[in-house]
C-alpha cells in the first residue's frame, strides 16, 4: 500500500513552493488563533462550566498539562504515517480534531465535558514537522530557509489576532465565550477541506519497511542520538519548562490587576495579543541576524530576555508594565524558536533532518506537561487562591530557570551532529 502512494505521488503534479506556503501557512495561522482562545480564556471559560473560582488555578494547570500528556505517545507516528499514506492527510487531520474540540467547548455544560473536549487535543499535535518535510521537499535550494523562516511567523500570528480579536468579540457582546469556540470549529472544518482540496504534495520517497512502531521508535532513537540535538532540545525544554510554568496563569494576573473578570477578557487579548504580534514580525529578522551573528549567540539572548522578561512580570504595578512584559517574552520566544529550528536545519545530516523536524516540539510537550502540572501541584497545597502572589512567586523562580538554559545554549552548534 504505501509503495502505491509513493507511486502516486510522484505521478501528480505538486503545489507550487509558494502555493504551499499559503496553504500550510493559512492552516497554521486558522490553528494558533483557535488554541490561543483556550490558552487565554480557560480560566475565564471554566466559571462558565461550573467551576468554583477557587478551583480555577487547578483545572486550568491540569487540563492545560492534560491534553498534551494524552497526545505524546502519537507524536512519532504521525512522522510515520505521513510518509507511509500521505503528508497532507496527516496534516488535514489535525484541522479536523481541533473541528470536533471546539465543538465540544461550545456545546459543554459542565467540567467534565470540557474537559473530555480538551483532551482529544492530543490528536491534533505532531503536524507541524510535517508540514515543514513537505514545504522544504518543493522549496527551492536557494528559498529552503527564507520559506521556513515565513512559515515560521504564522503561529505568532494566529497567536497575536486569537486574543485580541476574541477578546473583543467577548467584550462586546458580540459573541460569549462558547459561541466563540463554535466559530473556531467552523474555521478548523474550512481550513480543513482547504487543504484537502488544494494542497498537491512533492514526490516523497518510498516508506521504509517495518511496523509503525518500529519505525516511530528508530526515529525517536536518531533524534536523540546527536550532541546536536540533545543540547538543543535540552536547552529548549528547560527554556519552556520555565515559560510553561507561568503561561497559563498569567490571565489571572490580569483578572488581578482589572480588579473582576468583567471586562478581563478585552484586556487580556490587547496584552497577550501585542506580545504575539510582535513575535510574528520578529520571526524573519530573527532568522537573518542568526545568519549574521550565529544562531547560539541569539538563542542566548533569547533566554536572557525571556528571563528578564518574567521578572518584570513579576513586578509589574499595572496593565501598561505587564504588557511591556508580555511583549518582551513574545519576542524572546520567537526568536528561541527561530533560532532553535535553524540549528536543527543546519547542523542535523540530510538523513534524519525530516524526522528531527518532526521531534522538534517534543521539548515544549513535555515543557507544558511538567509546567502547568507542577503549578497546578503547588496551588493545591495553598490554603486560598491568591493569583497574583502565586504567579508572581513562579515567574521569579522561572526566570532563575532561564540563566541555566543560557549557559547550556552555549555548547551548540551546526558542527555538533
Amino acid at each position: 500500500m504505501s509503495t502505491r502512494g509513493a507511486a502516486a505521488t510522484s505521478t501528480m503534479r505538486a503545489s507550487s513552493w509558494i502555493a504551499l506556503l499559503v496553504l500550510f501557512g493559512i492552516a497554521s495561522t486558522v490553528e494558533a488563533f483557535s488554541v490561543s482562545h483556550v490558552f487565554r480564556f480557560l480560566p475565564l471559560y471554566l466559571g462558565t462550566v461550573q467551576v468554583p473560582p477557587s478551583e480555577v488555578p487547578a483545572w486550568t494547570g491540569y487540563l492545560n498539562a492534560a491534553f498534551f500528556l494524552f497526545g505524546l505517545p502519537l507524536v512519532p507516528f504521525w512522522g510515520v504515517w505521513a510518509e507511509r499514506y500521505g503528508r497532507i492527510p496527516i496534516i488535514a487531520r489535525s484541522a479536523f480534531v481541533e473541528m470536533v474540540v471546539f465543538a465540544v467547548l461550545w456545546l459543554a455544560q459542565n467540567r467534565w465535558e470540557a474537559a473530555f473536549g480538551l483532551l482529544l487535543v492530543g490528536f491534533q499535535l505532531g503536524n507541524t514537522g510535517v508540514m515543514l518535510t513537505a514545504l522544504r521537499a518543493v522549496a527551492p535550494p536557494g528559498r529552503v530557509g527564507f520559506a521556513i523562516s515565513l512559515f515560521g511567523i504564522t503561529p505568532s500570528l494566529g497567536f497575536a489576532l486569537g486574543p485580541v480579536t476574541g477578546g473583543w468579540l467577548v467584550a462586546h457582546n458580540v459573541l460569549n465565550l462558547h459561541t466563540l469556540f463554535a466559530l473556531d470549529a467552523a474555521l478548523s472544518l474550512a481550513a480543513g477541506i482547504v487543504l484537502l482540496a488544494f494542497a498537491r504534495e512533492g514526490r516523497r520517497p518510498p516508506a521504509p519497511a517495518g511496523s509503525a512502531a518500529r519505525l516511530a521508535m528508530n526515529a525517536l532513537r536518531l533524534a536523540f542520538t546527536g550532541r546536536l540535538t540533545l543540547i538543543v532540545f535540552g536547552v529548549f525544554g528547560l527554556a519552556y519548562f520555565a515559560q510553561q510554568i507561568a503561561n497559563p496563569f498569567l490571565p489571572l494576573l490580569v483578572v488581578r490587576l482589572v480588579g473582576s473578570t468583567a471586562g478581563a477578557a478585552g484586556q487580556i487579548g490587547i496584552v497577550f495579543g501585542a506580545s504575539a504580534l510582535l513575535g510574528a514580525f520578529l520571526s524573519p529578522l530573527a532568522g537573518a541576524a542568526g545568519d549574521r551573528y550565529g544562531f547560539r549567540p541569539l538563542l542566548a539572548a533569547a533566554c536572557v530576555l525571556a528571563a528578564a522578561s518574567l521578572a518584570e512580570l513579576a513586578l509589574a504595578p499595572d496593565l501598561l508594565w505587564l504588557t511591556v512584559g508580555a511583549v518582551a517574552l513574545g519576542a524572546a520566544t520567537a526568536t528561541a524558536i527561530s533560532m532553535v529550528f535553524s540549528l536543527l536545519a543546519t547542523g542535523v545530516p540530510e538523513e534524519r533532518r525530516a524526522t528531527t523536524l518532526n521531534l522538534v516540539l517534543l521539548p515544549i510537550y513535555f515543557s507544558s506537561i511538567a509546567g502547568r502540572r507542577r503549578w497546578s501541584v503547588a496551588r493545591t497545597r495553598g490554603p486560598q487562591y491568591r493569583p497574583v502572589g502565586r504567579s508572581r512567586g513562579f515567574c521569579d523562580r522561572r526566570a532563575a530557570d532561564h540563566k541555566v538554559a543560557i549557559t547550556r545554549a552555549g555548547g551548540a552548534g551546526p558542527g555538533d551532529s
